[in-house]
């Protein structure tokens, strides 16, 4: 990854600049160089769980088409007809035996070949074999199903190795899809992310969450492209049952909440550069101690997010103000924070570099 002479070590950390959260112009940018160059969590594996079973999705401004081929194997297509870029698809479905493009009729197989074109007889040197979906990269991980744009993103193993191990014997490919809630939230998608990042609000906005978490040993670990925040379960038999809380950050928008008993992934999606939407999908162990939690871990959950809503509602305002300048970071609160900031700091300097 290129250096940046911005990057500074955590115990002389700044936060980002307010510039940095304001304005379509970095929104466009972040779009290129950020969201287009990573992976993407788009479906989970029982969306796509037969040939024809299709999601429709899009990335960095780019619409997605995911499906399971007669073959059984699951691809993903930029979901634009080659003709005049009629869509393939318009919604999630089930059983389709084929991709009809919903503009002129131009049909594919499940595995991306053309297969008609109504009335092209008159096309000089047309074929309709020779005319192919271009395939986007797709990888599934835990049930959970991936899509990257481009080629030069980083090897998905350097990106998610490791947590699968570190979790068990929690096996999030045995959960099943309960129920998603999603929230529109009046803030950059980074102001969102960077309060997930770090535990140091806890006494202060989450008065409830900071009685079944242990503040006094809530602990972050970095990694190349993800950290790690974790404690101790205390106070929690109704809402989480006993164990361990892990809080994954995965670069640059997806967290994985992790419970006993429980996942919740939650994608965050920039609507605009101060507007996003948070989507949580909650999956649960079909034993009878998971199930019995379910209502009290949707009402804290609930709870929770309406906290986080409300501040990160007001920093944005904070932010947009005028009169903010980038402050110093707690070494020992805020270093996941520390850590996101300079990817970021690096894509934006690959993007320059790109440019220049």
């Amino acid at each position: 990854m290129q250096a940046d002479p911005l990057i500074e070590p955590l115990d002389r950390a700044h936060a980002l600049p307010a510039r940095y959260y304001v304005g379509e112009a970095m929104l466009a940018m972040e779009r290129r160089a950020v969201f287009a160059r990573s992976w993407q969590l788009v479906a989970h594996r029982h969306q796509l769980a037969e040939p024809g079973d299709h999601v429709v999705e899009a990335i960095a401004g780019t619409p997605v088409l995911l499906v399971r081929g007669q073959d059984g194997v699951l691809r993903a297509f930029p979901n634009v007809c080659r003709h005049r870029a009629g869509p393939l698809a318009l919604c999630n479905g089930k059983g389709a035996r084929a991709l009809h493009c919903k503009y002129h009729g131009w049909t594919y197989t499940l595995e991306g070949r053309l297969r008609s074109a109504p009335e092209m007889q008159g096309a000089a040197d047309f074929r309709v074999e020779d005319i192919r979906l271009p395939p986007l990269r797709v990888h599934e991980w835990q049930g959970l199903v991936f899509v990257a744009l481009r080629e030069d993103v980083p090897a998905f193993a350097a990106v998610y190795g490791g947590i699968a191990e570190r979790i068990a014997p929690i096996d999030l490919a045995a959960m099943r899809f309960h129920r998603r809630d999603s929230y529109e939230v009046a803030c950059n998608w980074k102001v969102y992310v960077d309060n997930f990042l770090e535990g140091y609000h806890l006494p202060h906005v989450h008065p409830g969450l900071s009685k079944v978490l242990d503040y006094r040993v809530y602990d972050t670990e970095l990694f190349d492209w993800h950290s790690l925040q974790s404690s101790p379960l205390r106070n929690s038999s109704d809402i989480y049952g006993d164990g361990r809380a892990y809080y994954y950050f995965v670069y640059p928008n997806v967290m994985l909440n992790i419970m006993p008993g429980r996942l919740q992934t939650n994608r965050i999606l920039p609507l605009g550069p101060d507007r996003c939407r948070v989507e949580f999908d909650y999956y649960y162990a079909q034993d009878e101690a998971a199930q019995a939690r379910i209502a009290a871990d949707a009402s804290f959950s609930d709870e929770v997010q309406r906290e986080d809503i409300a501040i990160c509602e007001a920093v944005q305002k904070g932010l947009a103000s005028g009169t903010y300048e980038a402050g110093r970071l707690c070494p020992k609160r805020e270093s996941g924070v520390w850590h996101f900031h300079n990817l970021l700091r690096a894509a934006y300097a690959d993007a320059a570099g790109e440019r220049a």
